[in-house]
């Protein structure tokens, strides 16, 4: 009669299988996936501060070309209470129009280092431009290259990946949905991916702890699904040691020699 508990580890010994050789191809990309969503964000943050800067650039223009009009009306001003001065019937009046010609000419001072200032903030910023243009640039020139080589490696394992994910597709659908759910959450919190494991020399093959020899047997009977006490992985079987036989040296007999 065929035991279910068996056939259910065995389903997961093999969707484990599977998983690992999945996890031994992904980690023959290396670091160069990460590397690459790294110098995306950053290249991202670099065209975003390109956008912002050009939208100042833009502000300072703005406020240059407004500090030019404010300019232009101060002498329409400037020229209106000259030609007022002219028709003045006394001296109080005079001297009322000449303060306000003294303000507009201090109003077109003041605009005029506005102006000054901002096409200083203009160079600088265009400065500010150009930099990060270099850095955009050169972190492009990186993301292609890194995507080359990322391009080249997964190229060469793409058959391999595509047919592991096919087996394991079926394979999943062997396993039923409680345990495939124990067992996608177990193998998330690993570092190395291990969900199901063996017993190894008395040991969990997977954190290296003590698994009592009741234990053992139980596993063994394959009448329930054990897991490991210490770190929760689904022990699936029990290795048991071979123990190879010295093996003794032949005595050497002794040679008799004819009288």
């Amino acid at each position: 009669m065929e035991n279910p508990v068996a056939k259910k580890l065995d389903a997961l010994v093999k969707l484990q299988s599977l998983d690992s050789e999945l996890d031994e191809l992904i980690k023959v990309r290396g670091a160069l996936p990460d590397e690459v969503m790294d110098l995306e964000d950053e290249i991202t943050g670099y065209q975003t501060r390109i956008d912002k800067q050009n939208q100042e650039l833009s502000e300072l223009e703005e406020a240059i070309n407004n500090n030019k009009s404010a300019i232009k009306d101060a002498e329409k001003l400037i020229k209106k209470y000259e030609e007022q001065q002219m028709n003045v019937r006394n001296n109080r009046e005079y001297d009322a129009i000449t303060k306000e010609i003294e303000l507009q000419q201090l109003e077109i001072q003041i605009l005029e280092k506005r102006i000054k200032e901002a096409f200083e903030k203009i160079d600088a910023k265009k400065e500010e431009i150009e930099n990060t243009k270099t850095l955009l640039s050169e972190r492009t020139e990186d993301l292609n290259s890194k995507k080359g080589e990322l391009e080249v490696i997964t190229q060469e394992s793409e058959e391999d990946e595509k047919k592991i994910l096919k087996d394991r597709e079926k394979a999943a659908k062997n396993v039923e949905e409680r345990l495939l759910t124990s067992y996608e959450k177990v193998r998330e919190n690993m570092r190395n991916g291990l969900a199901v494991v063996s017993v190894k020399r008395g040991a969990c093959g997977g954190c290296f702890n003590i698994v009592p020899p009741q234990k053992q047997a139980e596993i063994r009977e394959q009448k329930k699904v054990i897991v490991c006490e210490h770190c929760g992985r689904i022990l699936a079987s029990v290795e048991d040691e071979i123990v190879e036989e010295e093996v003794k040296p032949k005595r050497r007999t002794k040679r008799t020699t004819k009288s």
